[in-house]
């Protein structure tokens, strides 16, 4: 049994959602909340598994009764918010904050409980699995690394050529023979200029804040993420990652050239592929083609056209639920790109990195507070 606390400061609405919940087998209102106040009093009260928190209430907002609970008694939380600029504003700093998912009031006001109330349901199960994390990040944790380029290697001492007994040159790694893609890409040759990919979903906004503030504004190649998340709410992300970062985000454009230094989010509603643009230049490519695996943007779609750039890429998948990006990783790692997953205690949902280090596919496990540090070594190799 789901035990679920409800914070809005409308009667109507308290009553809506409890009735909603009250009608399923597997969830139990334990209480209702009418301000942010209320809301940390009788979660400290009632513990319940998940709480349902308004973002604008009277006396104390969601958002400040938020950061009191995911400091003194962090669980899973799902906002509900409006799709106005202040509310989609304000949604994302929940999300930052450590809010594990959210759900759109259309106008501004739930009118038709019955447009969303699946939603509602499918997200607050999928929320009572979530680890729900403390909120206690540092400006210490947080300081952006110092990117310095690698030095010069010595002059390399002639291998010794011993093929007939083992089949490799010493000092070489064995050639490892990889399942072939049911696709075959080209695969473009090496031009030392990197780039970074990443896939995230459920926790992404928090995991991404956590690791894009730590990225060096000199970084020597574009990132590109996808993030699952709807229409007009990626642009707020950027804007708010890049309000706080030494690097430069913003949301991605068509046929915008990849710059260094520069971190692109793919805009919701969108699938994003990455494209050659001349010799040493890539650009983004939006579409909006059907879903994939019920996402767009989808995490498989951006993997699947970066393989291609083989081992200039390296490729990060972060917390979400269920498997996107695996495929698309699959022929990462097949023409010789570089895979770091997040590990499972520090996900707040252990699921698409899961998928890839049960596939065997990741080069690197690496706890949030370690990401992007292993981005910054894997792009000086």
């Amino acid at each position: 049994m789901i035990r679920v606390l409800i914070a809005d400061d409308s009667a109507f609405m308290r009553k809506v959602l409890s009735d909603l919940f009250n009608s399923q087998n597997d969830f139990e209102v334990v209480g209702t909340a009418k301000n942010g106040q209320d809301a940390v009093d009788k979660v400290k009260k009632f513990q319940p598994d998940v709480l349902t928190l308004d973002v604008i209430m009277p006396t104390m907002d969601g958002l400040s009764a938020l950061a009191i609970i995911m400091e003194q008694c962090p669980l899973p939380v799902v906002m509900i918010s409006s799709t106005t600029q202040k509310g989609t504003n304000e949604t994302i700093r929940a999300l930052a904050l450590g809010a594990v998912d959210f759900v759109s009031k259309e106008g501004g006001a739930i009118s038709k409980i019955d447009t969303i109330k699946d939603e509602i349901l499918a997200k607050c199960r999928m929320a009572a699995t979530a680890r729900a994390r403390r909120n206690a990040s540092s400006a210490a944790s947080n300081k952006p690394l110092v990117y310095t380029p690698k030095p010069p290697e010595p002059p390399k001492m002639r291998t010794i050529e011993v093929r007939r007994r083992t089949g490799f040159v010493l000092g070489q790694k064995p050639t490892i023979n990889r399942v072939p893609s049911t696709a075959p890409l080209k695969v473009l040759p090496p031009t030392g200029k990197k780039l970074v990919t990443i896939g995230t979903s459920t926790g992404g906004p928090q995991a991404l804040q956590s690791v894009i503030t730590r990225l060096p504004g000199n970084l020597p190649c574009g990132v590109v993420v996808v993030q699952h998340m709807p229409a007009g709410f990626t642009r707020s992300l950027a804007e708010r990652l890049n309000s706080i970062s030494e690097i430069s985000v913003k949301e991605a454009e068509h046929d915008e050239i990849i710059k260094p230094g520069q971190v692109y989010i793919a805009p919701g509603n969108f699938h994003l592929r990455i494209a050659p643009a001349s010799a040493t230049e890539r650009k983004i490519v939006l579409s909006q083609e059907p879903p994939v695996g019920n996402h767009r943007p989808a995490v498989n779609v951006m993997f699947d056209s970066a393989a291609q750039f083989g081992r200039d890429l390296v490729s990060v998948i972060m917390t979400g639920m269920g498997c996107d990006g695996c495929e698309g990783m699959k022929k990462i790692k097949e023409t010789g790109g570089y895979s770091i997953a997040q590990d499972e205690n520090s996900c707040v949902v252990y699921g698409m990195p899961k998928a890839v280090v049960e596939a065997g596919l990741a080069d690197e496990v690496k706890p949030l507070n370690k990401i992007a540090e292993a981005i910054v070594d894997a792009v000086r190799r």
